[in-house]
């Protein structure tokens, strides 16, 4: 898990909390907040971690909001390990800094938020498309949910149908049967 900043149009702070599954690249878990305090990260947690799907470990660096009391109690009643990484280490938690780089790379670049829940609407698009339709070099080429099989037919024969995502920055193609 980690946090990422993005500036507003008005140039208010926004913190962008993520969490990934390093397995699988897939985003479990986003929020956007002018003020991540424990209370709010813990509801995060809890939102992540629903009917006890928990992992063993949480890899986090060591922002004191992640080092609280509130937080670390919360993952030793819950069960999770916490691993916070070294100090002024981020290449420790490597995967959640790449997620990191990926938001602003194709995402935050281009855009400059209104306000906290227009960054949210726009982050949750994003994240169904990254989900679910951009592949990962690190995971061969896949995405984190595995889209479907399907059988070889020629290419005269096949016929593709574009989303648009993201306004249009990004781009769908599914087979139409």
């Amino acid at each position: 898990m980690d946090f990422v900043t993005v500036p507003t149009i008005k140039m208010e702070i926004l913190y962008v909390f993520v969490i990934i599954h390093h397995k699988t690249r897939k985003i479990i878990q986003f929020g956007v907040t002018k003020n991540p305090n424990s209370s709010w990260v813990k509801q995060q947690l809890r939102n992540a971690t629903p009917y006890g799907q928990k992992p063993k470990y949480l890899i986090h660096d060591n922002d004191p909001v992640f080092r609280s009391r509130e937080i670390q109690d919360f993952l030793k009643i819950t069960g999770i390990r916490s691993k916070p990484t070294s100090y002024r280490s981020p290449w420790q938690n490597a995967y959640v800094e790449r997620v990191n780089g990926t938001l602003r790379r194709e995402v935050l670049d281009y855009l400059i938020p209104l306000h906290d829940t227009h960054l949210e609407k726009k982050l949750a698009e994003y994240i169904l498309y990254y989900n679910n339709d951009r592949t990962h070099q690190g995971i061969n080429r896949k995405t984190p949910n595995l889209c479907p099989t399907y059988l070889p037919i020629s290419v005269e024969n096949s016929k593709l149908k574009e989303t648009p995502v993201f306004g249009g920055l990004y781009h769908t193609y599914k087979r139409v049967s």
